[in-house]
Parts: structure tokens; C-alpha cells; sequence
């Protein structure tokens, strides 16, 4: 068979213990090793990370990330050299004397990744230490802080756009996780990036369930919502400092372990917080804004907004800190009109008329966000400028559980009409509190003062609520036959078709608000697996987390720990199949955890799981590009025309068949080589054991492409 572009997926294995690569991480790390500069636009949980961290390990010379978070360039160094990759950072944390046998390790050329904040970075006597270290590639992370467009702007960012200046040869790869299409070339420009790879993955985090529920007796909901989910952690955002103080006390007198996180804090009690959360000695963070970005524990199960958030794109950073490794989570948003009367009384403080109004037109967004009936998922790509296709989502609580609707034609009339006759009395429009107080007949100074009481809409719509009267005001917004003009003070006004609704008494359709949900619903798409295997192996990792002095997630995560309770791998090859077993972990960790299952494979009967629908951590999987690929190579067609087909090499086709039959799925492996050719190479799999695949296609001349040998030792 032709042999295809150097295998990426023994080395991917081999370091980092996956088989498959994410959506455009091997394009990525393809251009990366061309010398290319990138620019990499991947969801928070997509992978970035891996971009540069395999080249790195690929091609000679140092790797420099720039990252303007101190408490991430340790947790990715602690995870790095838990696989056994030379990588270290420089920041203020150190003392002297560790900071000395850093840069001696790197004047040495003993260190693959170096971490560095910007600031450091640009100083004249590292700029020359950087010319003597051999640097193969700069990867600048969180890349959307180099842009006053940006929702996290850094002044200290700025000075990056020397690079290209400072070091000319070295190619720039770009990475972030949110931003527009104005942000995105703004950072090409400001890093002068060289015709740059430009890689946008689908902004679609599918393991994510959005919900919006009614902010009434908030804390008995989050207080419910916990205690139906005892085991697992997530954070919870609050608009106020003393809010998040105030709600993590209450949760700690119910004994749910909790602390709180916010700017104001004392720094130490912030990281030690922090670091509590990290390796799950409390559940929950009860946080400002200030908390989140850089944080990696990819085991979050769910994201509260106990508060009204102020953008889209924050909430969608925000909520983003959930499920990063793959597995479902919940993202929750409390609403009330109440907050949005707090939201906009913060606005009208605002002395920039420009920042103003930029404000009032986000918080819009976001209330049309929160009291939509359509699809939450659909409304959040959209903010992005991405489409979303499909007509039920299967991931929001519109979706899932759509909203009864009801003939709404009468109250909708009468708001409207409401709206009408207040201009023709009063010769001006006016907004919507105060629409409501004459519907609901209320004595105000602002009524007397204009003679509103006199109008004939005065007072008849007492049989509703204010707050229902104001959710349907927004609903008629949200549909077009009302304006909100938010330059004039946010005052009503009919549209063209609100006008003709009122004229002609068409019928309207409102829905019905929101309810809540029972917080014990099981979540689509988790890995079925043995729960109480699954806690005897997270004790375990626990256990060794805390001798190494690391969060428990560097051991292996939540999904590693499921695929093992699914699959009970009781010796070294059923072990090397599961998810994040790379030959570092095995090496360091399999006889741990290879002994634990053992043990209780012995004392407990082996359950049956019938689905098989989890997505390897949002990687490829059955239910995506492998069964394509696999149904394609079932259909006749070769390896070669599937990749020509499906625009990739052939060595990531025969990794999409080696997953299939990993994973259970028949492969004709006859159709691939001959039966001679596959004892050739079970010959040299059995002179060379292990996981490295390399000395087995060395010993058999190079003749055969890597991913054929991974079918042979995957068919065995």
C-alpha cells in the first residue's frame, strides 16, 4: 500500500493516550511541524493544548507558550510531566533558586515546553536567552487578549506584536477559544501571522445541556440540584462579591462543601480556594467573573449563573468551563426580572454614551436569550455567526421539553394597545414599567402627572401579574410587533406589524414561562458504567493524586476511570485500549490500577452495558467520523478513495478502522494486506512487546504504514 504523510497517531498514543485526534488537531499539528503559523480557533475543551504540545515532542528545539495565567502554566506542567515530558514554566511564583535551575535546564537543552507569561517574555535579557535556546515554535494561548475588541483585552499582550520583529524565523501559532470574526483578524494582524493556517472549529460544545430556569427560591433549587448530584463538582457565578460569600456560607451550614472566589479576596485565600477545588476537596466555587479563565479540571459537571450574565460571550466563556473532558454537563441560568432591573439600573450609571448603549444591546441579547421558547443552542451559535441546522438540538431545555403555548391574542391586544394609546395621548413613548403600571391600574406620580389614568387601556389587565405582564411585553418584542429602542431610554414603540396585528386582531401564540426540571434527570450521552467500581477508582486516584501533590485529573480523568468500570481491563493489553493510557501512565500507574480492578473483578460479578454510544471525549467516534469512515470501507470503497473523499490522509482512515475495532466493530482486515503480510508483522509485534509501535516498523524496513500495524495488533 502507498505509504501516507508521517504517522501522527502512534506518538499521539504514546504520549498523550489517545487514538483518535479532535476536529483539525492534526491539520494543526500538520502546519506545525511545516514551520507554518497558525491561527486555531477551537472551542474551550476542543484540544488546543495538544496542537502545540505534540510538535513539540516531534521536532528538536524548545517550545514557548505564552500564557498570561499563572495558575495554568503549572497545572499544564504538572500534566506534561505526569507523562513524562520535559516541561516547565517561569513565573513570579518561583524563588530564586528554582527559577536558576530552570534556565539552567533550558541552557542546557533539557526542556521540550517552556511556559512564560507575556511580560516575561518581551524582557530584553530573555529575548536573548530565547535566541540561544534553539526555539522551534511560539504558541501564544488566550490569543484573544491581544485585541481591544476582545471580551479579556491585556495591555501586556500588546507587546507581542514585536515577535515577528524581535524573532523573524520563528513561527507564531495563534490559539483561543472565543472570538468574533473582528477579534480573529485583529490577532492575525497584531501578531503579524505569515499566511497563516487558519483553523475555526464548530463553536457546538455537544456534551453541554443548556437550561434556563425561573429564578424563584434560588437556593433551594441549587440546594436540590446538589444534593440529587452528591459526587459531583461545578461552579456557580454571581454578580456581587459578597453575593458569592454570602451563597457559599449557606451551601458550607448544609454541609455541602463549598468556598467562595472573587477579586476582592486576599490573593493567598483566592489560590488556596482554588486549589481546593482543583483536586476536589470541595465541590463547589461559588465565583465572580474573576474566577475560570485557564482553569483545566475537565471534570466540572455543571455551570450555575445565579445572576443574569451581562454578554453572550461571556456566558458562553463561562458555561464553556464545563464538561471539558467530554462527558455531559449542565449549564444553568437563573432568570428574573428582577435582575435584569439591576442590570439596567448599572447601565444608566454609565456616563459613555457609546459604552452605554453597546451595553443595553448586549443585555438584550442575553434577555432574549433567557426567555426564548426556540432552541438555546441554535441562539448561542448564532451570536458566533454559526448556523445550526438541525431542527431539535437534543441539548436545551426547549428542545428537550418544549414549552406549552397558548391563544394569546387577547392580552397581546391589549398591551399593544396599551402602547398606542399612551403616544396618542401623551404625544411621546414611553417604556415598559410603565406600560405595565397603567394596565395594572397602578397609582404612580408619573400617571397623574400625564393623565395616563384617563386612557381607556387604564387598568384592564389586573387579571395578570407585573411580571407576567412583562415577560409577555418581551415575548411581542422578541416576535417584532414591538420596539425597544434602547437610544431613547429604551421606550416602546409598534412596529409595522404589531400595527397590523392590533388593526386586523390576528390571532397570536405567546409560550407559556419557563418550569423547572427534576434535578435527578440522567443526563444523555454518559458513559454507563460500573458506579461503584467507577468510586473505588476515583478513592484510588484520590489517593495517588494527593502523594504526587497533584489534582486528581492529572492522574487520569473521569473518562479514563469510566471506560476502566465499563470495560474492567484486568491485564496490560485490555488496558492499553482504555481512553488517556499513555506509556508513561501505564508504566507509572497500570499495576495500581490493573490491581484494583482485579480485586474487585474477583469479588463482584462483571455487569453488561448494551449502548455503546459514548463519543471518546468529544474525539471522533462511532457516532461520527469513524462510522463514516467505517461505513464506507463496509460499502467497498478503499482506504485511499475514502481519504481523497473525506479530505485526509490515508494514516488517519486506517486510525478511524483501528478505533472501530478496538472498539468491537469487524474489520476485514484481508482487504488491507494479505495473510502472509499480516504474520510478517505479528512476527515482529511479537519480538517487540510494548505499546511503541516504532521498533516494530523499523524492524519490518518501513515496508508497512503505521496504522496497518495497529490493525494487525488490534485484530489479535
Amino acid at each position: 500500500m502507498e505509504t501516507s504523510a508521517p504517522d501522527l497517531l502512534e506518538p499521539l498514543k504514546r504520549h498523550f493516550g489517545f487514538t483518535t485526534f479532535r476536529p483539525l488537531q492534526e491539520e494543526i499539528v500538520r502546519d506545525a511541524l511545516a514551520g507554518r503559523d497558525v491561527f486555531a480557533l477551537l472551542p474551550t475543551g476542543g484540544g488546543k493544548s495538544l496542537c502545540f504540545q505534540l510538535p513539540a515532542l516531534l521536532q528538536s528545539g524548545l517550545t514557548v507558550v505564552v500564557s498570561p495565567l499563572i495558575a495554568l502554566m503549572k497545572d499544564q506542567v504538572d500534566a506534561l510531566q505526569a507523562a513524562g515530558i520535559a516541561a516547565t514554566f517561569l513565573n513570579s511564583t518561583l524563588a530564586p533558586g528554582e527559577s536558576r535551575e530552570r534556565l539552567r535546564r533550558l541552557h542546557g537543552g533539557e526542556i521540550r515546553l517552556l511556559y512564560v507569561a507575556p511580560e516575561r517574555l518581551m524582557l530584553s535579557g530573555f529575548l536573548d536567552d530565547l535566541r540561544r535556546w534553539n526555539v522551534s515554535l511560539i504558541a501564544v494561548d488566550e490569543a484573544h487578549c491581544i485585541s481591544e475588541w476582545g471580551h479579556d483585552f491585556r495591555p501586556e499582550y500588546r507587546q507581542l506584536a514585536q515577535l515577528r520583529t524581535l524573532l523573524p524565523g520563528i513561527p507564531i501559532m495563534a490559539l483561543t477559544a472565543t472570538a468574533t470574526d473582528r477579534v480573529r483578524r485583529d490577532i492575525v494582524v497584531q501578531l503579524q501571522l505569515r499566511e497563516p493556517g487558519i483553523y475555526a472549529a464548530s463553536f457546538n460544545r455537544p456534551n453541554l445541556t443548556y437550561r434556563v430556569l425561573p429564578k424563584a427560591q434560588p437556593y433551594d433549587l441549587i440546594l436540590d440540584y446538589l444534593r440529587a448530584r452528591p459526587r459531583e463538582s461545578g461552579i456557580i457565578y454571581c454578580q456581587s462579591r459578597k453575593g458569592t460569600e454570602s451563597l457559599a456560607a449557606k451551601l458550607a451550614a448544609d454541609r455541602i462543601k463549598a468556598r467562595s472566589y472573587h477579586a476582592g479576596m486576599e490573593a493567598k485565600d483566592r489560590s488556596a480556594n482554588q486549589e481546593l477545588f482543583l483536586r476536589d476537596e470541595v465541590r463547589v466555587i461559588c465565583a465572580t467573573i474573576a474566577f475560570g479563565m485557564g482553569i483545566n479540571k475537565p471534570n466540572v459537571r455543571f455551570v450555575i449563573h445565579h445572576d443574569l450574565p451581562k454578554n453572550i460571550e461571556g456566558y458562553y466563556q463561562e458555561t464553556g468551563r464545563a464538561g471539558r473532558d467530554g462527558l455531559p454537563a449542565d449549564c444553568l441560568l437563573l432568570f428574573s426580572a428582577a435582575d435584569i432591573v439591576k442590570h439596567r439600573r448599572f447601565i444608566d450609571e454609565k456616563t459613555d454614551p457609546t459604552e452605554k448603549e453597546i451595553a443595553r444591546r448586549q443585555l438584550s441579547q442575553v434577555i432574549h436569550y433567557a426567555e426564548s421558547s426556540s432552541c438555546r443552542r441554535a441562539s448561542l451559535l448564532g451570536y458566533f455567526d454559526e448556523k445550526w441546522t438541525d431542527e431539535n438540538c437534543n441539548g436545551c431545555d426547549n428542545c428537550l421539553s418544549p414549552r406549552e403555548t397558548f391563544d394569546g391574542t387577547v392580552p397581546a391586544q391589549k398591551f399593544l394597545s396599551c402602547i398606542y394609546r399612551l403616544r396618542e395621548k401623551s404625544g411621546f413613548a414611553v417604556g415598559l414599567n410603565h406600560v405595565i403600571e397603567v394596565l395594572t391600574g397602578a397609582d404612580t406620580e408619573k400617571i397623574r402627572k400625564f393623565r395616563h389614568q384617563e386612557v381607556s387601556t387604564y387598568g384592564i389587565g389586573k387579571e395578570l401579574s407585573r411580571t407576567d405582564w412583562a415577560a409577555l411585553g418581551r415575548e411581542l418584542i422578541r416576535l417584532g410587533h414591538v420596539v425597544q429602542l434602547a437610544e431613547r431610554m429604551n421606550v416602546l414603540e409598534l412596529t409595522e406589524q404589531g400595527r397590523r396585528l392590533l388593526r386586523d386582531r390576528t390571532p397570536v401564540q405567546l409560550t407559556r414561562p419557563m418550569s423547572r426540571p427534576d434535578p435527578r434527570t440522567k443526563r444523555q450521552g454518559d458513559i454507563a458504567c460500573d458506579e461503584e467500581l467507577f468510586e473505588q477508582l476515583r478513592i484510588l486516584r484520590k489517593r495517588l493524586a494527593d502523594d504526587q501533590g497533584v489534582p486528581p485529573y492529572i492522574i487520569f480523568s473521569d473518562v479514563s476511570l469510566r471506560q476502566m468500570a465499563r470495560y474492567y481491563p484486568t491485564n496490560v493489553r485490555e488496558f492499553l485500549n482504555i481512553s488517556g493510557v499513555s506509556e508513561r501512565k501505564l508504566a507509572d500507574l497500570g499495576d495500581a490500577f490493573l490491581a484494583e480492578i482485579s480485586a474487585y473483578v474477583a469479588s463482584h460479578p462483571k455487569q453488561m452495558f448494551a449502548d455503546d454510544s459514548f463519543a471518546e471525549s468529544g474525539r471522533s467516534s462511532l457516532s461520527g467520523t469513524v462510522l463514516a469512515t467505517l461505513q464506507a470501507f463496509r460499502q467497498g470503497t478503499d482506504v485511499a478513495e475514502i481519504a481523497r473523499q473525506r479530505s485526509l490522509t490515508q494514516g488517519t482512515i486506517l486510525g478511524h478502522l483501528v478505533t472501530a475495532r478496538e472498539a468491537g466493530e469487524a474489520v476485514d482486515l484481508r482487504r488491507l494486506i494479505s495473510e502472509a503480510e499480516q504474520s510478517e508483522i505479528e512476527a515482529a509485534l511479537r519480538q517487540h512487546p510494548g505499546l511503541a509501535m516504532t521498533p516494530v516498523h523499523q524492524a519490518l524496513g518501513g515496508k508497512y504504514e503505521f496504522g496497518i500495524i495497529r490493525m494487525v495488533k488490534a485484530a489479535r
